[in-house]
């Protein structure tokens, strides 16, 4: 981590990264922590940023760690059965996740906008197995040539889908398979009730206030159907949440992602497993 506090005069999607990092580190500073994630306070400490003005005193830090630890879970899993392959993090933001796994062989390419992938490098320049590539998601044929597939493949989209059209997020998962047979693709989605939810709030935030961006796409049993059958894609596959250390994080979430017919009514993690050639 380099340099002096940094001002990163971001808005709309993009600062939604800044959200997500303050929510990680306030689970990581607390003494019963369920992340450990010291990389996220030190950005927390380096940012010139309001972050307890804008989002608050950080009620959702215990849920976020839990989601957090879902994609950690997914990334591991991936390591030990395909040492040294590669990750790709799509909308990556400054997600910390590298630091937390790393096995010392995992390859890893994060992608994001050109305006986040500029912050990133000033704070958190590539270490040696990874590279950052300033592109759109969307755009595939940015970032694919980027990434060695000898080794295997997962990519991952933590926080990203929701915001993106429905059509788009067919086409990149659909892209995905394509150019990446036999991987993986790891995403969390919302209900629609929650995504309405979200907009009301933003509306009736008030003048100055951290206004989240509408999430457009959304996630239920159709939605599901919608993503298995897409081309390339062999199935999909639900993710429960690792277990906190309350009764609502430790046992009621938990149950709830594993229990058919509530965990599309939460937030919830899965994955997309392509065809193999």
């Amino acid at each position: 981590m380099t340099g002096d506090r940094i001002d990163p005069a971001l808005e709309g999607v993009p600062e939604t990264m800044l959200w997500t990092l303050y929510h990680r580190a306030v689970e990581a500073r607390r003494p019963d922590a369920i992340l450990h994630d010291p990389v996220a306070v030190e950005l927390v400490e380096r940012i010139d940023y309001p972050f307890a003005e804008r989002f608050g005193p950080g009620s959702f830090a215990r849920w976020q760690a839990l989601r957090v630890r879902a994609f950690d879970r997914e990334v591991q899993r991936f390591m030990a059965a395909r040492p040294g392959g590669t990750v790709v993090a799509l909308g990556e933001g400054l997600e910390t996740e590298l630091q937390r796994v790393d096995d010392g062989r995992v390859r890893w390419v994060g992608v994001d906008l050109p305006e986040t992938v500029a912050i990133r490098r000033r704070l958190l320049p590539d270490p040696p197995r990874r590279t950052t590539i300033a592109a759109s998601a969307l755009d595939v044929d940015a970032w694919a040539g980027a990434v060695d597939a000898s080794g295997g493949v997962l990519l991952t989209a933590q926080g990203l889908l929701m915001y993106l059209d429905p059509p788009d997020v067919h086409r990149l998962i659909a892209a995905c398979a394509a150019r990446f047979p036999g991987a993986a693709l790891v995403f969390d989605a919302v209900p629609r009730w929650l995504a309405s939810l979200n907009r009301a709030a933003a509306e009736r935030s008030a003048p100055g206030a951290y206004r989240a961006p509408p999430w457009t796409w959304t996630f239920d049993r159709a939605e599901a159907r919608r993503i298995a059958a897409l081309p390339g894609v062999a199935h999909l596959r639900p993710r429960s949440l690792p277990r906190g250390s309350d009764v609502l994080h430790g046992f009621v979430l938990p149950l709830a992602t594993r229990t058919p017919g509530i965990r599309t009514a939460l937030l919830s993690v899965h994955v997309a497993v392509f065809r193999t050639p």
